[in-house]
């Protein structure tokens, strides 16, 4: 993605006012702007942006600003925010569902894959959003994903948990675990296999190792403990191979992540929501990083919701976010250095 500026752009949406995402904005802002690598802004509402920064950004400022191409300018210490203006403080109260907070977030995402798909940012790295209260604000997505999905016109796409220490890609995430057996079919198996293989080599991997976790205790055993493996795995693995790409699979589900943690892979295909999530949460849990593969454009997400039980008494983590725009940065840039 081409821009005028040598730096990316990333632009964090906001998410729900009355979550936690404001704070966690304005905690991890300083820590990326410091780098200097990128020209990370915020779209949102600057009233809420300034409220967080006062509390949780001290010596920081805010600057309203109308388009991407202006946060280059706005100095040492400041905040950019590309000012959607729909989220007065005084209309909500923090840490309750509201419709007037769920329709807040989901304009900031609409703004921001809007500047996304016309090249204008590199990233968008997406603070969380509720869906009760984006749905009873009449937005009826299952979160970030679907919405990004429809925005962009992509029927196909594939969630990543990503970490430094492990990186994971799922066939399927939020259906039931009977309907994520039936959807353990060969040819969405290969599409997650090269849509892994397609993001790694964003990242800057040269020839990215593709594991394919087995669906059944020990993979199936030689179809001792199921046949889906000999089925529809082993084509899939069988077919990525015949196009170049390292895959490896299937392998037996309680040694895979074990084996890519020490090296041996770059990232495993998992067959279902938990078979992913689990094991990343158990040793990234602050650092593992939501990303949408698949998308004409980048998005990296925190792996953690709104936190309404919490929000606004300033002890949310920003290093899920800190994680997020170092992923997004990574991603925009094939720089795994960063």
């Amino acid at each position: 993605m081409c821009h005028s500026v040598s730096k990316p752009i990333l632009a964090i949406t906001l998410g729900d006012p009355a979550g936690v995402g404001p704070e966690v904005t304005a905690k991890a802002f300083p820590q990326e702007a410091g780098l200097g690598r990128s020209i990370p802004l915020v779209v949102g509402d600057a009233r809420v942006v300034s409220d967080a920064a006062a509390r949780w950004a001290p010596g920081w400022d805010v600057a309203a600003i109308e388009a991407p191409e202006e946060a280059a300018a706005a100095g040492e210490r400041v905040i950019p925010v590309i000012d959607i203006s729909n989220c007065d403080p005084a209309r909500f109260k923090i840490g309750e569902v509201d419709p007037y907070t769920g329709n807040a977030a989901y304009e900031y995402v609409v703004h921001t894959a809007g500047l996304a798909m016309d090249g204008r940012v590199a990233a968008i790295v997406t603070a969380p959003l509720n869906k009760e209260a984006m749905r009873l604000a009449g937005h009826m997505y299952d979160g970030h994903t679907g919405l990004l999905g429809s925005l962009t016109g992509t029927k196909k796409y594939f969630m990543v948990l990503g970490s430094d220490v492990l990186r994971v890609i799922h066939v399927s995430t939020h259906v039931s675990l009977e309907e994520a057996v039936k959807r353990v079919k060969a040819d969405r198996i290969l599409d997650t296999i090269r849509a892994g293989y397609a993001h790694l080599r964003q990242m800057g991997f040269e020839n990215p190792r593709v594991a394919v976790a087995g669906l059944n205790p020990h993979a199936g055993d030689g179809g001792q403990f199921g046949v889906e493996e000999a089925r529809e795995v082993v084509p899939a693995v069988e077919s990525a191979r015949t196009e170049g790409i390292d895959a490896t699979g299937p392998i037996s589900p309680d040694a895979v992540f074990r084996m890519a943690q020490d090296g041996r892979y770059d990232i495993v295909v998992v067959l279902y929501h938990d078979q992913g999530h689990i094991p990343v949460k158990l040793v990234a849990f602050e650092e593992g990083v939501n990303v949408t593969v698949g998308l004409p454009i980048i998005r990296t997400s925190v792996d953690h919701g709104t936190g309404f039980d919490i929000a606004g008494q300033g002890v949310a983590s920003e290093i899920n976010m800190i994680s997020a725009l170092d992923y997004a940065y990574k991603m925009a840039t094939g720089d795994r250095s960063g």
